[in-house]
């Protein structure tokens, strides 16, 4: 048992070493704050923005559009990831209020209204005779 003990002695002296070389090698400033709910959400809503705006960018005919005007959709991607939240919530309010094919069944009402006062008008002033309910 005497023998062991100077091996023992000189393991506990190395692992006491090891382990305050490692504690002081380790030992970053750490900092700690509360985080509110709203900086919370925040942060949220930008990735959550961003991986909307990367879902576009991946999209077949956006790539070719991108192209067409002679950017590189591997630099668009690039400068979407280089956003912050501010310019990623603007770029998201905008493309929201974008119209992406709404308006079709308005432009039909319209225009088959427009095509029906102009054949009503001209058939009360006698240049047609299509509504027999006009005399």
């Amino acid at each position: 048992m005497t023998r062991c003990l100077p091996l023992s002695r000189a393991i506990a002296v190395l692992t006491a070493l090891a382990l305050l070389f490692l504690q002081l090698w380790s030992a970053a400033p750490i900092q700690a704050a509360l985080v509110t709910s709203a900086q919370a959400f925040s942060q949220v809503e930008a990735d959550d923005h961003r991986s909307r705006l990367r879902t576009l960018l991946d999209r077949d005919d956006i790539c070719r559009q991108l192209q067409q005007w002679g950017v590189d959709p591997a630099e668009a991607q690039a400068r979407v990831d280089s956003l912050n939240e501010a310019e990623l919530a603007r770029l998201a309010d905008r493309l929201d209020s974008l119209p992406a094919g709404s308006g079709a069944i308005e432009v039909i009402v319209i225009s088959a209204l427009i095509v029906f006062l102009v054949l009503l008008f001209t058939d009360i002033a006698g240049y047609t005779d299509v509504f027999p309910f006009v005399r």
